[in-house]
């Protein structure tokens, strides 16, 4: 008999975990998927092309609310629990329910999913969603450009439109982004990469990306993994890095999978100590002692810059800020409200009273949001939402805090300005020196050629 199984997920890491552990296993039948985090997510299939042989109908997607009924009624033996960034308690609430509608509750590890590359594989992750994993990527791929490297990056999984054309998705200009047409939180991961020169590949079959990857056209010698909210990596890493936020000071030992990253690291990057409070920093730095001191501790900082501070100053402004970290990131602020009070605004207008649409029900679902406005933009009818949103908005002016130019996707009718955000490591040892002590044991890079000079 086959395990029944259900995969409870987000369209990212449950789609992974079945293609990794369940796909072509005859001992087990996975009946259906549920859906959460993500909306419109769910009433969809995972395709026939993408699910394989032992499912030729392909696999229903679900709402997690009918998680109970679902394995009452398709007499499920496993739910597999397959999305990131919750609480510890609220990942045991999932387990209690799970165990008393009858069925056993799985979480999945790296050995039967982390899939192996044939090039050196840096990851980078984080203890929750927004602690600054984006410009960390960034300067890593600089550094291993300066090094004379061929970088290839990998970014954890959005696959929120069409699945089967979505399978393995390259992305080397702007012009791809709109080919493969990206929402906004697709965009804001993407596009920073592809301005700098870089190819980022994503998706939806991870092992078939990674082949892809390694086999660049333009080239590939290390493989860089761009983590996702707090998700632990695809791949198995030969240098693992984990980015920490101490405004959200000891989060990495209470949200999953995010202590599962802190206890993998060959590095931990303490960032925003630039806006950080110094007993916050001195906790992130305890917990690190006690919990994983074989780490490399880099201290770092995001320091913020914005295209006209003329329209801040003084001014009545709205701050849009990046979505998932307001929402299941849990952060009241990001860089656009760093920015509003560092350039001195005369008041942060509450978004709340001006909300359209499907921006009402997120506010609904994450009242904790305050008065920052997140760009969701999972979609036509969500951009629409915030557009209007926006343009409704009694406000001298937009910061925009995301790491896209919403005004390339949406029209404002207001004056706005774009805050900019990068790493910047404080101290010894920085990034660079950390990373260049990795590509020197591994004997690839230029670093290799200055030693032998």
């Amino acid at each position: 008999m086959r395990k029944r199984v259900l995969i409870m997920g987000a369209a990212g890491r449950d789609f992974h975990n079945f293609n990794t552990v369940y796909r072509d296993n005859n001992a087990y039948e996975v009946l259906a998927f549920t859906a959460a985090q993500i909306p419109d997510i769910n009433d969809r299939k995972y395709p026939a092309s993408l699910a394989g042989e032992l499912y030729p109908e392909g696999i229903p997607i679900f709402d997690e609310k009918d998680l109970v009924e679902l394995i009452v009624n398709l007499k499920v033996d496993d739910v597999v629990f397959s999305y990131s960034d919750v609480p510890y308690e609220y990942i045991m609430h999932k387990s209690a329910v799970v165990n008393a509608a009858g069925a056993n509750f799985v979480l999945l590890g790296l050995k039967d999913t982390a899939v192996k590359s044939v090039k050196p594989l840096i990851s980078v992750c984080a203890t929750r969603t927004g602690c600054g994993k984006s410009q960390t990527a960034r300067q890593l791929l600089e550094i291993l450009m300066e090094q004379g490297l061929k970088v290839v990056a990998i970014r954890h999984p959005m696959p929120y439109g069409d699945l089967d054309k979505q399978k393995v998705q390259r992305f080397a200009t702007v012009e791809d982004l709109h080919k493969h047409e990206c929402t906004i939180e697709e965009m804001e991961e993407y596009e920073p990469h592809v301005v700098r020169g870089n190819v980022i590949y994503a998706g939806v079959d991870y092992e078939a990306i990674l082949r892809a990857a390694e086999n660049d056209p333009d080239g590939c010698d290390v493989v860089v993994w761009d983590g996702g909210n707090n998700d632990f990596p695809f791949y198995q890493s030969d240098f693992h890095i984990t980015v920490t936020d101490p405004h959200r000071a000891g989060h990495g030992m209470k949200y999953y999978p995010g202590e599962v990253n802190l206890l993998m690291s060959d590095a931990v990057i303490i960032n925003k100590m630039d806006t950080a409070k110094p007993k916050d920093i001195k906790k992130i730095r305890k917990m690190l002692a006690e919990v994983i001191p074989s780490a490399t501790v880099i201290d770092a900082a995001s320091p913020i810059s914005v295209a006209d501070e003329s329209l801040i100053r003084n001014k009545k402004v709205l701050v849009v800020e990046d979505g998932p970290t307001l929402t299941h990131g849990g952060m009241k602020i990001g860089a656009g409200s760093v920015a509003a009070q560092k350039f001195g605004a005369a008041e942060i207008i509450d978004p709340r009273p001006f909300l359209v649409g499907k921006l009402k029900e997120t506010f609904d679902i994450y009242p904790g949001i305050g008065t920052v406005l997140p760009a969701m933009g999972y979609g036509e009818e969500q951009l629409r939402d915030l557009e209007a949103t926006i343009n409704a908005c009694n406000c001298d002016a937009v910061i925009i805090g995301t790491p896209i130019d919403l005004n390339r996707v949406i029209t404002i009718n207001k004056p706005s300005t774009r805050v900019t955000y990068d790493l910047q490591s404080i101290g010894k040892p920085t990034l660079k020196d950390v990373v260049d002590n990795f590509l020197t044991k591994k004997g690839i890079g230029n670093s290799m050629e200055e030693m032998a000079v």
